[in-house]
């Protein structure tokens, strides 16, 4: 038995399927879609004009030019949330090859990640949790363009930000945000990423210190402000209902996020009641002029704005936020690449709304700024670009990415299906999907990645917990229509991903010392020195030795390593790893580590390198021992 899709693709169900009476008579696409709309249904009962399939999906036809062979390199980097791994996963595009995984609010014993001193201390002054939650990547701009300086991300779970340096991709600073909790984006202030969003979804008392726990109507969620170069916040606004997702125009004025919960409820069936919500758009210079004017409370040490719907900076000429309604349950919300329009997915409405940006700041009513309202299927979630005035909406209910024209949706009457040009199935239910360089004001239009939520039978079973599907498609050949070519089997769960130009990101392959906050240790600059129980070792390593053959302590003396790798080749990476306590700390070339510890068990410990490093690399050790106590 298989199920054709209209990719092209022949897709084998399992025997279980055949003997299933429910599988039997539903085609998995529409199993897949029955049962994600069960609890939408209500809303979108009055849904109505989808067009057929096998009418606006364009098969994978044709022979493209995706595949990197060997030895060559790709032409983007895609940087994909982690989601619960707490790590950021870079990729190769349009080969999809695995490239990295950087650390951020998780631990990681091949880099060493939490076990050094420095990474240590950064995991426990941002809060100490064991795990965090990261959503949606996004790489610092100059002038509207990525600039390969830093790339930015949330942590849903914890209500944190951090930064990761993208000279030599790593994380270098995390901020806890704390009025806020489920940070859902780390979106930036552009044109030249002023500031950093983390944009509170959770809405809870302010502040939350056991006050007001039984009275919803005294909850907030906030839109939080950080200095990207400090990483310390400057301001919050609180705000009525739940922020969502957003993203930033082009010239620095409007922050936008979408918004649902304008009940304020907090079950369910309270926050659905309402046939609309809002987009919140976040005047950026009035806020600043109400920041400098003191028209603020300061809650845990953080200047907090009021923007909420009732705020009296919300009367008069220049409301510090505006609340544009749409459709209940928005869900995303981004500005095209010339940054006249905003456009935010309906989720439980088979609409986006399209907001033009230049009315919006002239009109009494926000409302007036909507100027289209096109119809793009079921389930619309998020919206990305190309270079051609095109939009891509992934459609969760629909297991679909439409393609539709936004000019030809403005200049169609609302509920028009006329302004979509495309659609293709993906494989099933897409969350994030994203467009070579579509945040940026220079979309290339070649690329798109679906993000599914679920794969199913893409790939070989690997027990309950299925692989989700990064699917990559092209989109460069209008006449062709969009082409499914690549699956990519991927740990649960990413979220969202961000594709970059290999020209707009340009990392070292060897550190710079002077980059580094530790004084390194050079060649002949091996010492231990002792005091009050104290002991400090700072040593090279390098291939096949470390700079002390043999390091002696006393039982509970604290012990602190400082260690430099002293080669100067590319990839020559060493560590310094004593498993008996826990440590395991990676120095890459020229770079200088430090660990303490006390040492606690006496004993004779092998220090030991953990990466392959050359041909003696298993005679690459040193001895720690720890002398008992008289």
């Amino acid at each position: 038995m298989t199920n054709t899709h209209t990719d092209g693709g022949a897709v084998p169900t399992t025997d279980e399927d055949d003997r299933d009476p429910l599988f039997a008579r539903i085609p998995r696409r529409d199993f897949m879609k029955a049962g994600v709309a069960t609890g939408a249904l209500t809303s979108l009962a009055g849904c109505t004009g989808l067009l057929e399939a096998d009418e606006t999906t364009a098969a994978a036809s044709g022979t493209l030019d995706h595949e990197v062979p060997p030895g060559e390199l790709d032409e983007y980097y895609a940087f994909f949330s982690g989601g619960h791994s707490g790590e950021v996963r870079v990729y190769g595009v349009p080969s999809m090859r695995s490239l990295m995984r950087i650390p951020v609010f998780n631990l990681e014993g091949a880099q060493g990640y939490g076990y050094d001193d420095e990474t240590r201390e950064m995991l426990e002054d941002a809060g100490g949790y064991t795990w965090g939650d990261v959503h949606h990547p996004r790489v610092s701009q100059t002038d509207n363009e990525y600039d390969g300086r830093w790339l930015f991300v949330n942590d849903k779970a914890n209500g944190r930000l951090a930064r990761i340096d993208l000279k030599y991709f790593e994380t270098d600073a995390i901020v806890n945000l704390p009025n806020q909790q489920g940070t859902h984006g780390a979106c930036a202030l552009m044109p030249d990423t002023k500031y950093i969003f983390g944009v509170g979804e959770f809405r809870v008392p302010m502040p939350n210190d056991g006050r007001d726990v039984d009275d919803p109507s005294e909850y907030t969620s906030v839109l939080s402000a950080v200095d990207p170069e400090t990483m310390n916040p400057v301001f919050d606004v609180k705000v009525s209902g739940n922020l969502d997702n957003g993203d930033s125009g082009k010239n620095g004025r409007w922050f936008f996020s979408t918004s649902y919960n304008s009940e304020e409820g907090v079950t369910e069936a309270d926050m659905t009641q309402a046939d609309m919500d809002w987009v919140t758009a976040f005047d950026m210079p009035a806020i600043e002029d109400a920041l400098e004017a003191g028209d603020y409370e300061e809650v845990n040490e953080v200047p907090v704005i009021d923007g909420t719907k009732e705020s009296p900076l919300n009367d008069g000429d220049r409301p510090i936020v505006r609340y544009v309604d749409v459709p209940s349950n928005p869900h995303g919300v981004t500005v095209t690449p010339d940054g006249k329009y905003a456009i935010a997915s309906g989720k439980l409405d088979n609409t986006c709304t399209i907001m033009e940006l230049d009315l919006l700041g002239e009109v009494d009513d926000p409302t007036d700024a909507i100027v289209g309202q096109p119809e793009v299927g079921m389930g619309p979630l998020h919206t990305r670009y190309d270079d051609r005035g095109h939009a891509y909406t992934s459609l969760f209910i629909d297991s679909q990415v439409v393609k539709w024209d936004i000019e030809t949706a403005v200049e169609s009457e609302p509920g028009s299906t006329d302004a979509i040009v495309d659609k293709i199935d993906v494989h099933y239910n897409p969350g994030h999907l994203n467009a070579s360089q579509s945040f940026s004001s220079d979309p290339k239009g070649d690329w798109l990645i679906s993000l599914n939520k679920q794969s199913l039978d893409r790939f070989l079973p690997v027990g309950p917990t299925f692989p989700v599907n990064d699917q990559l498609i092209y989109i460069g050949d209008d006449e062709e229509g969009m082409q499914l070519v690549k699956d990519t089997p991927t740990y649960p769960e990413p979220h969202d991903a961000t594709i970059v130009h290999r020209d707009n990101i340009n990392p070292e392959t060897v550190y710079d010392p002077d980059d580094l906050a530790l004084e390194p240790v050079g060649a002949g600059e091996d010492d231990i020195t002792r005091e009050d129980g104290r002991v400090e070792v700072r040593m090279i390593n390098q291939r096949n030795r470390f700079g002390f053959q043999d390091i002696t302590v006393q039982e509970g003396d604290e012990v602190e390593i400082t260690t430099t790798n002293v080669e100067t080749s590319e990839n020559i990476v060493h560590s310094l790893a004593i498993p008996q306590y826990d440590i395991n700390v990676k120095t890459a070339p020229q770079e200088t580590r430090k660990v303490t510890f006390t040492a606690d068990k006496p004993g004779v410990y092998w220090i030991y390198c953990a990466y392959f490093c050359s041909a003696l690399h298993l005679e690459m050790r040193s001895r720690l021992l720890v002398e008992p106590e008289d």
